[in-house]
Parts: C-alpha cells; structure tokens; sequence
C-alpha cells in the first residue's frame, strides 16, 4: 500500500471511530486487494479440499469485523492485526466444526492400533491457536509479530511500520515468538 494510501486508511479508521459509517466502504474498497492477499495467504496455508475460499474468508471476516457494534481501531497495524485475528478466528471455527462432524457424540471405544490416520491439520491449527493465545497473554507483541508475519504475511520492514518498532526489535520478538511456539508444538503442550 502507497503511503498516500496508508495515511487515508489511516483517516477513514479515524472517521470510523467518530461514528461516519460512509467512510466503511471508502476502507473497504481501499483495503480489499490487500484483504483478498492477507486471506489467499491464510488459504495456501489450509488442507487441500478446504470448503472456504479466498473471497468467503475475506466475506466471513467482513461481517464479523464490521457487525460489530464498536469500532475502536487506533491505527493500520490495529487494523490489520484485527483483520489477521479475525481470519485465524473464522479458519480455526471452520477446523473445530469439522472435527466435531469427524466426532459425534456416539463415539465408537477404537483401539489406537487399529486404525492408521495421518495427523489432522485441523487438529494443527487448533493447536496453533491455543498456543498463540498463551503467547498473546505473555507477550502480546509478540503474538501480533507472528499474526502479522506468519498468517498475513507481511514483511519485516512492513510489519515493524504497522507495529512502530524498529526492525531489530521486530526480528528479536519474532525470534522469541517462533522459539516459544516451537516449544510449545513441539512438546505437544495445548
């Protein structure tokens, strides 16, 4: 996004908080080729066959960011950290429903050694989130480092822009974030 570009999202935010509703769609139309592109980066990263796509993703997440009754971003990063919550909130809905479809209620008792299944991404992802969700309440910027990195893919320089920090301390907290969450994945703590 230009810069001219940034500092109107930047106002629209502004005019959004003071409660000009006209200004939604002027943001939206500004920021949906980079929307579409944040969501096609949360797709590639799904199982194949997966039953959202790029614009329902981008759809989903409209309506539940803009249905809410407040709008209270302070800046782009808030903004596009909201947007990456969001994705990962309505990805990590979709993998729950699914799982919950895969177990009914009336489970069969199964001996492990009598079935051979491949892990679940599904079941990755949700793991991913509740460890993001632990990162988040011990280190909060660093959790938004790897929403804005990982799951919306933006660059180092852009990253450090959209959260205000300088690039050396961007890479020390996304060094922090990617050793705790290998941690915790790979410990198979959740």
């Amino acid at each position: 996004m230009s810069q001219d570009g940034q500092a109107r999202l930047t106002a629209l935010i502004g005019e959004l908080r003071h409660g000009n509703d006209a200004a939604r769609d002027e943001l939206v139309s500004l920021v949906y080729p980079e929307l579409r592109r944040i969501a096609a980066h949360y797709m590639r990263q799904e199982r194949p066959g997966h039953t959202l796509r790029t614009t329902g993703l981008v759809n989903e997440m409209y309506v539940r960011l803009f249905g809410t009754a407040s709008i209270d971003w302070q800046s782009r990063a808030h903004f596009f950290a909201a947007v990456a919550r969001e994705m990962r909130h309505i990805l990590v809905d979709y993998a729950r429903a699914r799982d919950a479809k895969k177990r009914p209620d009336h489970r069969l008792a199964i001996s492990l050694s009598q079935v051979d299944v491949p892990a679940d991404e599904g079941e990755d992802l949700l793991a991913l989130n509740e460890a993001l969700s632990r990162l988040e309440s011990i280190d909060p910027r660093a959790s938004r480092v790897v929403e804005l990195r990982y799951f919306t893919g933006l660059s180092e320089r852009e990253t450090a822009e959209a959260l205000g920090v300088s690039i050396a301390t961007l890479k020390r907290d996304w060094a922090f974030a990617r050793a705790w969450l290998l941690a915790q994945l790979g410990s198979g703590a959740t």
